[in-house]
């Protein structure tokens, strides 16, 4: 099973939290995408944009941190988090 864990925090206080969980057999990459779609989704946000640095982050640790300049739209809040917190290999 494949689990995402995204948060929205603002001023060091967690906002809103949700596990999205995937038991397709997709890729990982196919996986966090349509988990952040889906949390985007419930949370009423527009999906975030990935920058080079993003990416680089999620990569080396399977964490990221989307800031206010990855989405189009004015947020209400300081970061959305995502973390892989189960996987299958």
């Amino acid at each position: 099973m494949f689990r995402l864990w995204v948060k929205l925090i603002s001023d060091n206080h967690l906002l809103k939290d949700m596990v999205v969980c995937d038991e397709t057999t997709d890729t990982r990459t196919h996986k966090v995408m349509n988990a952040i779609e889906k949390a985007c989704y419930e949370m009423d946000l527009s999906k975030p944009i990935w920058l080079d640095s993003v990416v680089k982050d999620f990569q080396l640790h399977a964490k990221c941190r989307f800031t206010r300049d990855s989405f189009v739209e004015d947020v209400s809040f300081d970061y959305m988090e995502i973390q892989v917190i189960e996987e299958d290999y």
